[in-house]
Order: structure tokens, then C-alpha cells, then sequence
């Protein structure tokens, strides 16, 4: 898979969150395309699409995707609770997962706190579950950002009327 573009289109997306849902798991969408659910369209090209999901779903999202030919892409940041599957046509999704008791509080994994998988936004014409948008501006500052974040915050921040961090200063 080394000499494959990867590239996670619209369509991808909702054949992914439609294979996830229909097997009854909760996904939540992060990262670039969070950003355009709650923008209510694509406003770039992505990589990948990233997903909060719960841990005890993993197992079961794994076989769903190897059945479909997809393997794991190691990363240096991979762990049980993160990791990275692909496949042949290019797609790759970007797995966090985390369990939560029964007062949502995360009591392993990605520190998620439950509040963070209440915005809704849409992709592709269906509703779907992503990360809440101000915490989803919180979540692409403390790192070095790129110009892929800058785009993805400044529209956020724009529509939900949101102040752009200082970790974007830069880019200004």
C-alpha cells in the first residue's frame, strides 16, 4: 500500500459510517471532516477520516473491515486505543476509541470527555454525530498546526462565532 494516494471521499464516508451504524455501533466523526459535518459541506480535500468510537466496538469494526480488505497502517502513535486501517482504494481511517462508565465520564483510552461527541452536523445529505464544535477548535491547537488546520479553525470560528487560538497567530 506504500505507492497509494490516500484520499477519503465523501462517498467513502457514508459507506463507512452506514457499514458502523447498521451493525448498530456509535460513531462519532473528528478531525477535517467533523469540521465539514458541522459546516454542512467539503471544504477541502482529506487524507482520512477520523472516528471516535467506543473501545468495545473495535473488535467488532476491525473484522467489518478486514472482511472488506482493509489491514493496519502502523504508526508511531499507535496503540490499542488509536490506530490507523486501510485499504487498496486508498482509504484511511483514523480509529480513537474509549469507554465511558455509566455517569459518562471516560474511564479508559482517548481522553474524550462525553460532552465533546454531542454536535451533529451533516455528511453527504445524512445526519451524523461529530465532535462539538468549540471543542473541536480546542482540539487542533497544542501541537504544530499546518495550514490544513488554520483552514479547518477559521471556518469553524467563523461560523459558530468562535475566537481563533493563539496557536494560529501565524498564520493570520
Amino acid at each position: 500500500m506504500s505507492d497509494v494516494k490516500y484520499e477519503m471521499k465523501i462517498e467513502d464516508v457514508v459507506e463507512i459510517l452506514s457499514l458502523f451504524e447498521d451493525a448498530g455501533m456509535l460513531v462519532v466523526i473528528d478531525g477535517g471532516w467533523a469540521v465539514d459535518a458541522l459546516l454542512g459541506q467539503q471544504t477541502r480535500v482529506h487524507e482520512d477520516l477520523d472516528v471516535a468510537v467506543l473501545h468495545a466496538d473495535v473488535p467488532k469494526m476491525r473484522a467489518l473491515l478486514s472482511e472488506r480488505g482493509f489491514v493496519d497502517v502502523p504508526r508511531d502513535d499507535t496503540w490499542e486505543c488509536n490506530f490507523v486501517m486501510g485499504d487498496a482504494k486508498g482509504r484511511l481511517i483514523d480509529f480513537h476509541s474509549c469507554t465511558f462508565d455509566e455517569e459518562k465520564r471516560n474511564v479508559f483510552g482517548v481522553a474524550y470527555e462525553w460532552e465533546a461527541w454531542q454536535g451533529e452536523g451533516v455528511i453527504g445529505g445524512r445526519k451524523v454525530r461529530c465532535i462539538e464544535p468549540k471543542i473541536l477548535v480546542d482540539y487542533h491547537s497544542g501541537y504544530e498546526v499546518d495550514a490544513n488546520d488554520f483552514h479547518d479553525v477559521k471556518l469553524l470560528c467563523e461560523k459558530f462565532g468562535l475566537a481563533i487560538p493563539k496557536d494560529f497567530d501565524g498564520f493570520a
